[in-house]
């Protein structure tokens, strides 16, 4: 911890590949609740194997997006992680003291678990807006 200087880390993860209006109240959200913002942000191979398409923008590219957003004070960038174990020790090596999540993020119960492993508390910081997901953006063009 004292890499923060005694700061709240707050952690979230996600793809982030088209910023959106959900995306930046989450971010803005989940900010509010700590000191610092880490976004651990998932692969390429992550979004082509999860979302069954290929990323708008690459990891680099939406590393980028998200910097640019005063929310966010660090942006990490994921290798292809698919298992329980390989999340619990990102968690376990930044240590933060809050995962924001959505409402109904579908893995909740994994979250839970990593949380209480290091202390730290699960923040629901935002309803899912459903118009504003990637998926549907996409979906209207």
């Amino acid at each position: 911890m004292s890499f923060y200087n005694n700061k709240k880390v707050v952690l979230i993860g996600g793809c982030f590949d088209i910023l959106h209006y959900g995306h930046i109240n989450f971010l803005k959200n989940a900010k509010a609740v700590g000191n610092l913002l880490v976004v651990a942000l998932e692969s390429d191979d992550f979004i082509f194997l999860s979302k069954k398409r290929l990323p708008i923008h690459t990891q680099s590219q939406r590393a980028i997006n998200l910097t640019t957003i005063r929310y966010v004070d660090y942006v990490i960038l994921l290798p292809f992680l698919d298992s329980f174990k390989d999340y619990n020790q990102l968690v376990q090596d930044i240590r933060p003291n809050v995962i924001a999540i959505t409402s109904n993020d579908p893995q909740i119960e994994n979250k839970k678990i990593q949380a209480y492993n290091i202390g730290a508390e699960i923040k629901v910081v935002i309803d899912r807006i459903e118009k504003f997901s990637t998926s549907k953006i996409l979906s209207n063009n």
